[in-house]
């Protein structure tokens, strides 16, 4: 069985389960606008988790843009500060966050990690 992400105007509006011949043999019957395109539960950051060949960047969630030109699924931009790796399809903070023990969050004002 394998995923499709229901793409709507270059967003993902819903993932489902499904056999591919789910949506060819006729049982299948969605008239509202958008494509199915197949996801990948085990691609992140535009590595297969197995060891296998990644599929379009990440596993596709609801509210991930599709990029049709790359055929890729990456999340929305959670911070107007940082940048999409394009080869990851993952988004970076312009500064790294720090690696001790303690728990941060990302200050988009000050553009820091703020220890909690």
């Amino acid at each position: 069985m394998s995923h499709y992400a229901k793409v709507v105007n270059g967003r993902v509006v819903e993932v489902i389960r499904a056999e591919a011949d789910f949506f060819t043999n006729g049982k299948f019957r969605d008239t509202s606008p958008g494509a199915w395109i197949q996801t990948s539960y085990n691609t992140h950051g535009n590595v297969h988790t197995g060891g296998g060949t990644a599929l379009r960047g990440n596993y596709a969630g609801i509210g991930y843009v599709y990029d049709n030109t790359h055929d890729v699924f990456y999340p929305a931009q959670p911070y107007a500060s940082w940048s999409l790796n394009t080869t990851t399809w993952l988004w970076e903070p312009p500064v790294a966050m720090p690696t001790d023990e303690k728990f941060y969050k990302w200050n988009e004002t000050n553009r820091t990690w703020d220890a909690q």
